[in-house]
């Protein structure tokens, strides 16, 4: 038999109150679109490689013989990389240039570290 008092008293066990303000909507999809961007081995990769050059930026042509594959494919990968907000391409001639994006990867590590831990 349930009471009253009983229903009272399971509703508030199940409806704590926030105690810190959750991440947003919009906030909730551009990071799953980052994190989507950075769930690729390859991706990683790349992000390494780049980093790794001289003044942190590298042509697409020395990034396809390090990780194996194609130089339309490596362009696509560093495309979504780009579109996430992670590198920075510059076109020079009838190359291109990618750079990490100054803070993109420390926006990333806040946000894991002070939204969805708690």
């Amino acid at each position: 038999m349930t009471t009253a008092l009983h229903t009272t008293v399971e509703a508030q066990a199940c409806c704590a109150p926030l105690v810190a303000a959750p991440i947003g909507t919009r906030e909730a999809e551009a990071l799953a679109r980052t994190l989507k961007a950075l769930a690729d081995p390859t991706r990683l990769r790349l992000l390494s490689l780049v980093a790794a050059h001289e003044g942190g930026e590298a042509c697409v042509c020395d990034l396809t013989e390090p990780v194996g594959l194609s130089q339309p494919t490596v362009s696509h990968h560093l495309k979504v990389l780009v579109e996430a907000g992670l590198l920075a391409r510059d076109k020079r001639g009838v190359w291109a240039y990618y750079a990490l994006v100054p803070g993109a990867l420390d926006s990333v590590a806040a946000v894991l570290g002070t939204q969805l831990r708690r």
